[in-house]
């Protein structure tokens, strides 16, 4: 019998505003967050002669890897639900890495409901998001994986209203960006506020222009000094005619929303192969 695939979305953010820092070394955040049906493909399977969990993923190493976030926080599932079942996860890699597009925090989210799902455990949404708040700010939001207003860490959610059927151009510069780093540059100075309210509005009404004027990401300026690449990206989509364009999480991609797929998809073919680029759409 044939595994059945599981689909990993990514998401991206719509606007990202850094609020403050934490004394955890967390941030406190406010942001518009929306899956897209661009995704992972995970394939579960009971363990039942292995010790451990393991997770095989086809990135560029094509290696075994015994310890990452899958494998994290299914164990922590067996401490808290007290079950000795070891599983083996195969993670087809399409979401790119270093991206800001959550595909590891995904991975993780999808992973946990799996096997809530197999095992018949009856978590609720909230007792996993609990669960796994500590190990990925950004796992939470997968749970639910709904356009969402997320605020704290990225565990505080509220369902947002987004009136237009947006396509997505997804553009990934050559260099990734490591999250860490992105936010230290960040914190050297004031974070840039982004009004999170007039962006929800915007979305809310079906408003591209006042969209335009203040979607924004307060992370974007610490990313583009360490990685000028993401501003070329940006520079090259707008300069193309498209409007709503922005820097997604900590970077490196960058999204164009449109309500016209073909004109994502001249420009996407336009780019060749000189980035990664692919055309997809927003789940609501």
């Amino acid at each position: 019998m044939i595994a059945k695939s599981i689909k990993s979305y990514a998401k991206i953010n719509i606007s990202l505003c850094v609020v403050d820092k934490r004394e955890d070394g967390y941030h406190d955040l406010d942001s518009i967050m929306v899956p897209i049906e661009l995704h992972d493909s995970i394939v579960m399977s009971k363990s039942p002669n292995n010790i451990d969990h393991f997770v095989t993923v086809d990135d560029f190493s094509n290696g075994l890897i015994h310890y990452n976030l899958v494998s994290t926080v299914v164990e922590i599932m067996s401490k808290k639900y007290s079950f000795n079942d070891k599983f083996r996860f195969y993670i087809h890699k399409v979401i790119p890495m270093q991206a800001g597009l959550g595909g590891g925090s995904s991975n993780a989210a999808f992973a946990m409901k799996a096997v809530n799902n197999k095992l018949k455990l009856g978590a609720s949404n909230e007792e996993l998001i609990e669960l796994a708040t500590p190990y990925g700010a950004d796992i939470p939001f997968f749970i639910n994986c709904t356009p969402a207003r997320c605020g704290g860490i990225g565990e505080k959610m509220r369902p947002i209203t987004i009136k237009k059927n947006y396509f997505v151009l997804v553009v990934k510069p050559v260099e990734g960006c490591s999250t860490k780093e992105v936010f230290k540059k960040a914190d050297a100075k004031p974070y840039p506020q982004v009004n999170i309210d007039k962006v929800e509005e915007a979305l809310a009404n079906g408003n591209d222009d006042m969209l335009a004027e203040y979607m924004g990401n307060s992370l974007e300026d610490a990313a583009i000094s360490i990685n000028p690449e993401i501003q070329v990206v940006k520079d090259y989509l707008k300069a193309e005619g498209l409007k709503l364009v922005l820097m997604s999480g900590s970077g490196s991609s960058v999204f164009a929303l449109s309500e016209d797929k073909k004109e994502l998809i001249r420009i996407r073919d336009k780019i060749g192969d000189k980035w990664f680029a692919e055309v997809t759409r927003i789940i609501k």
